[in-house]
């Protein structure tokens, strides 16, 4: 248990002991003024009412307190990774203003789209990947991890999905050194959505091994390509160079995968991705607020203790 405002703790403890030690103090000279006039006095019952109105306000000084206590609540929730191309390429302006900004804005209005049940992680990828934004369930700092990105360098769709399948398994997931896929356990619950122009500066063998694991691991991979098959050129390190739409990985991707290839301009058909997703049963804490059933038991006392004082003295106080 927790408390919110514990300070009234304190004040609502001075103030109990104030009242204790001047109801004690009242008795004993109500008890010695009686016994010198050799009158038999009414002893704890007289005083039951004014107890039973002190505990009143020692129960109410715990409910200001704002208690709360940490119980577990289950969710079906789900994953998704988006994984978000920022190689040189991706300033290409074949797609207005360039691709990487129409990426953001469909990575953007994708992540809206999403119901609390899903969980979403940013990675971006070059040569390598990098997780920018680990799974949670706040949109507005994932979509700013999607805002904060920048194009520079190459291209590994390999690494894009492993640093995906990382993210989500919360391990580092490397392809082994004799090429094997490697064995990450089953994550029917997670999506990885890829937003790419499909260029690939790694190993196809690498990629094809990459995607083998997300298939292995029950992960769907989404592809969306961003850019035109005509292409553009672009300059990088003062040289000249052309880059075009591939969506044939792309789409091999996700074939090997059992997802879906999306151009850019079908991106909201995204939207509608936590449907295919076996949400998970998750547990995680919660406060459950106290602070009501407190004070109803601190007013059912200052009540009583009212009702004992009038009947018994014929005054409330």
């Amino acid at each position: 248990m927790r408390f919110t405002s514990p300070w009234w703790l304190v004040l609502g403890g001075l103030v109990v002991v104030a009242l204790v030690a001047g109801a004690v103090t009242a008795s004993r000279r109500r008890s010695a003024a009686l016994a010198a006039a050799g009158v038999a006095g009414g002893g704890r019952r007289t005083t039951l009412g004014l107890w039973l109105s002190i505990g009143g306000l020692a129960v109410l000084a715990l409910a200001a307190a704002g208690p709360a206590a940490s119980v577990p609540v289950a969710r079906a929730a789900g994953t998704v990774i988006v994984a978000m191309d920022v190689s040189n390429s991706m300033a290409a302006t074949d797609v207005a203003p360039s691709r990487l900004a129409a990426a953001k804005q469909a990575a953007g209005a994708f992540i809206d789209a999403q119901p609390h049940s899903v969980d979403i992680g940013v990675v971006a990828f070059q040569n390598g990947g990098l997780t920018t934004y680990r799974p949670s369930a706040d949109r507005a700092a994932a979509k700013t991890a999607v805002d904060r990105l920048d194009v520079a360098g190459g291209t590994s769709l390999a690494n894009a999905l492993l640093t995906s399948l990382s993210a989500i398994t919360g391990r580092k997931v490397v392809i082994g050194k004799d090429g094997t896929v490697p064995d990450i356990g089953f994550w029917s619950s997670a999506t990885i959505v890829l937003f790419s122009d499909g260029e690939d500066h790694g190993s196809d063998e690498a990629t094809a091994v990459a995607a083998e694991a997300a298939e292995k691991a029950g992960v769907h991979v989404e592809t969306v390509g961003v850019g035109t098959t005509a292409g553009a050129t672009v300059t990088v390190d003062k040289f000249r160079i052309h880059t075009a739409l591939d969506e044939d990985t792309l789409t091999a991707i996700a074939k090997t995968t059992g997802g879906s290839y999306h151009p850019a301009s079908d991106a909201a058909e995204l939207d509608g991705i936590a449907s295919t997703i076996d949400l998970r049963l998750t547990t995680h804490r919660e406060d459950l607020p106290l602070a009501g059933a407190v004070t109803g038991v601190a007013v059912l006392l200052l009540a009583a203790g009212a009702v004992l004082t009038v009947l018994r003295t014929g005054r409330l106080v």
